[in-house]
């Protein structure tokens, strides 16, 4: 009998630590909206939320794919039309916006070529996937292309 109540008392407990957390909205003396898990006023609205980790490297598999696709159909992708506003945006940047975005893409790039492993963040937090050999090529190759079209003229 003590084992099943044991056993009962850990899954309870269990049950209770993996449940979601409650958030209420509620508005503040400017008629703000304030989402908090812990309500100052009784006349809080309860939200009902749900959230999920989304897993990094499904997505890249997915991205990469949906590529893939747009190469053997001969479709250029839709991301090809906001490359292209992208550069005419960048085209119009400031002289001193210019001058960051060129310091920090230089500054990228020197970590880049120092570091001795690069990695990327996995699906959890504090979980690393390092780069290959390869892929730290194509990482260092990538920042100094960019570092090379926000320096140009400089």
């Amino acid at each position: 009998m003590k084992p099943i109540l044991t056993l009962m008392a850990v899954l309870l407990v269990v049950g209770m630590s993996a449940e979601a957390g409650e958030v209420y909205k509620e508005k503040d003396a400017k008629g703000n909206a304030v989402y908090t898990d812990r309500p100052e006023a009784l006349p809080a609205e309860k939200l009902n939320v749900k959230s999920q980790q989304t897993d990094t490297v499904e997505v890249k598999k997915r991205y990469a794919a949906e590529m893939q696709n747009y190469a053997s159909s001969g479709k250029a992708p839709p991301a090809g039309a906001e490359s292209t506003a992208d550069k005419a945006k960048a085209a119009d940047l400031t002289a001193d916006d210019k001058a960051k975005r060129c310091k920090d893409a230089r500054d990228r790039y020197q970590q880049y070529m120092n570091a001795r492993r690069l990695y990327e963040p996995g699906a959890t937090e504090g979980e690393r996937r390092y780069l290959n050999s390869e892929e730290i090529d194509a990482a260092r190759a990538n920042s100094k292309k960019t570092m090379d079209e926000f320096c140009a003229g400089q």
